[in-house]
């Protein structure tokens, strides 16, 4: 049973073990303030060209969701995401859990929009309600889509008029920064105030890559870290592979590669006439399919059940990731165009 159930199945990309195996003997110092953090530093800074950043690593992107939301919100305030949103739905209440709602809407296209943003400032107008503080997005979303860099602009504008705080969670950074219409490294870091780099889903073992842009939300934030839990004594670990990640083109490279073993798949389920659901060109694939159909195709396949649509039909997802070989998503293409 080959497994499209996700983007972190297997390990991690060859070059990253090799960096991390060529490197293991070394002694450094832990959490964080090893070389290899600061080549890490240093690399993101050149590609967002700003020198000022604030760059921490973390271990998983639930956990940087929620550290950072929580450092940066007041006990009384509250974030924004649509309903698909991952803060909303895939991560156990861990932002509810350190006192702060989630006021969410539905989206549009897996997205957030300037409208829907409005909708819940103009119903939590006083203090009898918390207070919306910060904006909370997903480059891709939830559901494969992306922000396209007019998108992220406007948001950003739109925030900064109505004081709130931009934050952009980039699990699966890659996959959209290779799409031609999608912001860059630099766009996001102009048009946030902070976002992560994701590693766990971008070909690491783990981690993500927390780039404070906001001033304000600066100082201190190692406390937090330490509080939280989420500072690793061995950072050396993360630094190394998110250096080897960024240092040249790999990242670009797996995010392509990943888009494209998903369309190998996607063009499949076109060209039989099944249903997509919320059409993206990124490595998720959402499609609604008979139930018998689903069935035939878990008798070779791992793929995630999303949502019962009626008696008949179900929604389910795919997804790749840089181990998924051609072989295995042209094999998983033909057993769709057959069915």
């Amino acid at each position: 049973m080959y497994s499209f159930l996700n983007d972190y199945s297997e390990g991690a990309h060859p070059e990253v073990l090799k960096a991390l195996n060529d490197t293991n003997m070394q002694q450094t110092v832990g959490y964080g303030m090893d070389e290899y953090c600061q080549k890490a530093k240093d690399v993101i800074c050149q590609r967002i060209h700003n020198s000022d950043a604030d760059v921490h690593f973390l271990v998983g992107g639930t956990q940087t969701n929620m550290t950072f939301i929580s450092f940066a919100l007041s006990d009384y305030q509250a974030v924004i995401a649509c309903d698909e949103g991952h803060i909303n739905v895939h991560e156990t209440g861990s932002i509810e859990g350190t006192g702060h709602k989630v006021l969410t809407h539905p989206h549009v296209n897996g997205k957030v929009t300037i409208e829907m943003i409005q909708n819940i400032l103009d119903s939590h107008s006083d203090e009898h309600m918390v207070q919306p503080k910060m904006v909370y997005i997903s480059q891709t979303t939830e559901l494969g889509t992306y922000y396209t860099t007019k998108e992220l602009e406007y948001l950003y504008q739109f925030t900064q008029a109505n004081d709130l705080y931009l934050f952009l969670d980039g699990a699966r950074l890659g996959s959209a920064l290779v799409q031609s219409d999608a912001p860059s490294m630099y766009d996001i870091a102009k048009n946030t105030d902070a976002f992560y780099i994701g590693g766990t889903k971008m070909g690491a073992l783990f981690g993500e890559a927390l780039v404070i842009m906001n001033e304000q939300l600066k100082k201190d934030f190692r406390y937090q870290l330490k509080h939280k839990g989420a500072m690793l004594a061995k950072g050396r670990l993360l630094g190394i592979q998110f250096y080897t990640l960024l240092k040249g083109n790999l990242y670009e490279e797996i995010g392509a590669y990943e888009n494209k073993m998903a369309q190998i798949i996607r063009k499949a389920f076109m060209d039989k006439g099944f249903s997509l659901y919320e059409t993206s060109h990124t490595n998720q694939i959402f499609v609604d399919l008979p139930i018998d159909t689903v069935r035939s195709i878990e008798e070779h396949y791992l793929v995630t059940h999303i949502k019962k649509i009626n008696s008949n039909m179900e929604r389910i997802r795919i997804v790749t990731s840089w181990a998924t070989s051609q072989k295995e998503a042209e094999n998983f293409a033909q057993m769709i165009l057959s069915l």
